[in-house]
């Protein structure tokens, strides 16, 4: 079932323009959602917060786990 959304014309024009030929609005939109979702995904894979160099990281295992 398909759906109206109220957007500006500005914003139809600033869609319209990521499009190509023959796009449908919902195709482009589709696109943008799939490319913003995979960026959030691999910053979320990506970020070092809270993360401890390899070679810190080890160094703490070898002292941890001794033979």
């Amino acid at each position: 079932m398909d759906t109206t959304i109220a957007i500006s014309r500005e914003v139809r024009d600033q869609i319209k323009e990521l499009g190509q030929k023959g796009e449908k609005y919902d195709e482009i939109l589709a696109r943008l959602l799939k490319s913003a979702k995979e960026r959030q995904l691999q910053e979320l894979l990506m970020d070092e917060k809270g993360t401890v160099p390899i070679g810190i990281a080890l160094d703490k295992a070898r002292k941890r786990w001794q033979r």
